[in-house]
């Protein structure tokens, strides 16, 4: 019976993003994902490069997995960082593995640059339209919406990342999904005339 390369592949990818959220790209260890994986360490390189290439390929996977689940929506900057708010919190191993990729590969690209440049044209343009605030150049309104969305699992002193539902209850959950709602309704709603 022939491999199903495809599914050996997703194995591994989904065992080297538990692996590299924990350790990052220098802590982590191929045995360890292939054998979390089911395969042979070998496959490693022959699908995917090297450690760092295979590093790229999980985020590049968990980047358009997210951008799936929170889809952009220029006409309710709110609702997107409310929406991310919650994606995180069901997944706080993606900003493990964000923090990784900005302590060990701050300069490999992918995904990320064309994505926000596509969702700052977007801004640009609904600014332009009157339907969101124009006092700031469209990047930084969108990096600060998405910096509100994830405040909270920076901030969160003395709570492990990976626990982060279990830490908050849901009350505090609430209470900081709302502030990240309002400060993100504040960056991005146009001021009417009497403002």
């Amino acid at each position: 019976m022939p491999r199903d390369s495809s599914a050996t592949k997703a194995r591994l990818l989904d065992a080297a993003f538990t692996e590299f959220a924990a350790y990052g790209i220098a802590g982590a260890r191929v045995d360890r994902i292939a054998e979390a994986a089911g395969a042979n360490k070998r496959l490693i390189y022959v699908y995917f490069g090297n450690k760092e290439q295979l590093f790229d390929a999980v985020l590049q996977r968990a980047m358009t997995a997210g951008a799936e689940s929170v889809p952009f929506d220029v006409d309710d900057l709110p609702g997107y960082a409310g929406a991310i708010f919650d994606h995180l919190v069901a997944r706080p191993d993606l900003m493990r593995l964000r923090l990784w990729k900005l302590l060990e590969r701050p300069s490999a690209s992918g995904l990320e640059p064309d994505a926000f440049r596509l969702k700052t044209a977007e801004v640009a343009d609904a600014q332009q339209r009157g339907e969101v605030a124009g006092e700031m150049e469209p990047a930084d309104l969108l990096t600060m919406v998405l910096a509100a969305a994830q405040a909270w699992f920076w901030a969160a002193e003395g709570v492990d990342p990976k626990e982060v539902s279990q830490s908050w209850s849901p009350r505090r959950l609430d209470l900081h999904r709302s502030a990240v709602v309002e400060a993100a309704r504040r960056m991005s709603e146009p001021k009417t005339a009497g403002e």
